[in-house]
């Protein structure tokens, strides 16, 4: 899943991107309020990583604007102000959940699976679709309890489409969900994805939608 990261102390912005990247996101990193402007009018994101103290635009602003085009990815917001009075400021903008500095990354990356499953309307970790079973925590699957091996792009394409039930994934939304902006998108490389994944989990469970792209039927 793509998570677009705001922050512009780069110490804590790399160590929250490589602890995103090694949960199994990926991630776009912005380091002022307009560059993640664009970014969310141009990306549909999983998931937002939010400083508030921000230059150019701070996050409060960035918050507001992003509600008020109506868009609902779960915002997870990080700043040093450690208030009562900040923590409402931010809730009421539009924050989902709300982490004060410092702060331990293994609880970062735990509520930002927590915003992911509120989001997908899950209140468990483990998403079940007839024999398989997908662990987003652990990044595994088992298909009869049986657990399946998995390259990165691969486990990054089933999640996405078994997070979506029912709702066919483009091509361009699969590569999405794949490649942040320092990725050059592989050609073909989605169908090859799909392909391996067929024949480790079976053929029936992914289906092509004819000019759309692929789907993950509701169990």
């Amino acid at each position: 899943m793509r998570v677009l990261l705001v922050e512009d102390d780069d110490l804590i912005g790399y160590g929250v991107e490589a602890g995103l990247r090694q949960a199994g996101f990926t991630v776009d990193w912005a380091r002022d309020g307009h560059k993640a402007d664009l970014a969310l009018s141009t990306t549909d994101y999983a998931l937002v990583v939010l400083d508030l103290g921000l230059p150019r635009i701070s996050g409060t602003e960035l918050l507001r604007r992003l509600r008020s085009a109506g868009k609902d990815v779960p915002v997870l917001v990080l700043t040093a102000k450690g208030t009562v009075a900040d923590r409402v400021d931010g809730l009421d903008a539009g924050a989902d959940d709300y982490l004060g500095k410092p702060f331990d990354l293994t609880e970062l990356i735990a509520r930002c699976r927590a915003l992911l499953r509120r989001a997908q309307g899950r209140s468990v970790e483990q998403i079940r679709h007839g024999s398989l079973t997908v662990d987003p925590a652990a990044r595994t699957a088992a298909l009869d309890g049986n657990r399946i091996p998995l390259t990165s792009r691969e486990w990054a394409i089933l999640h996405q489409l078994v997070t979506n039930p029912g709702v066919p994934q483009s091509r361009s939304r699969l590569e999405e969900s794949l490649y942040g902006w320092q990725e050059e998108v592989e050609s073909n490389a989605i169908e090859v994805h799909i392909s391996n994944l067929r024949k480790k989990l079976g053929a029936a469970l992914i289906t092509t939608v004819r000019g759309i792209g692929y789907v993950v039927e509701k169990p």
